[in-house]
C-alpha cells in the first residue's frame, strides 16, 4: 500500500456507504483503492487542508493524486476504475453534474432512513484489513 492509491473516503456507519466499498473491494480490477472512514482519525488529518468540511459525512470523497471528487463526481470517478461492465457507468458524466449531483443529494439525505446504519463503523474481516486506513 502507498499513500500515492486512491483513497475512498466513505461514512463508516451508513450500511449502503459500507455495501457500496464491498462493491468496489470486490470489482476493484487493479486492486488500487484504499479506504477510510469519514469518522477515523485518517479522514481528519487527510481531509483537514481540504474544503470538504461541508460535504462531511453526506459524500464519499475521493483522493486521487492529490486531486478532491465529491458526490457524483467521486462515484463515477471510482467507476471509472472499476472492471467491466461497471466502468461504463462513467457515460453518466455527460449528464449535467447539477442534476448528477441533486439526484446524489437525495439519495444522500435519506440513506439512514433507506438502508439503515450501525452504532460504530464496520471493521473489515482480517483480509481486508490491509485495504484500510483506519
Amino acid at each position: 500500500m502507498s499513500l500515492e492509491d486512491p483513497i475512498i473516503f466513505f461514512d463508516g456507519v451508513c450500511n449502503l456507504c459500507n455495501t457500496s466499498v464491498q462493491f468496489v473491494i470486490k470489482h476493484d480490477a487493479g486492486k488500487v483503492f484504499r479506504f477510510a472512514p469519514l469518522q477515523g482519525e485518517t479522514a481528519k488529518r487527510m481531509l483537514a487542508t481540504q474544503r470538504v468540511q461541508g460535504l462531511i459525512p453526506d459524500s464519499i470523497i475521493l483522493l486521487e493524486e492529490g486531486k478532491i471528487y465529491a458526490r457524483s463526481d467521486a462515484a463515477l470517478q471510482i467507476a471509472s476504475r472499476l472492471k467491466m461492465p461497471w466502468r461504463w457507468l462513467v457515460v453518466l458524466k455527460w449528464v449535467p453534474r447539477p442534476l448528477r449531483d441533486w439526484i446524489y443529494n437525495q439519495i444522500a439525505q435519506h440513506r439512514y432512513r433507506w438502508f439503515g446504519q450501525k452504532e460504530t463503523c464496520w471493521l473489515p474481516t482480517p483480509q481486508l484489513k490491509a485495504l484500510f486506513l483506519d
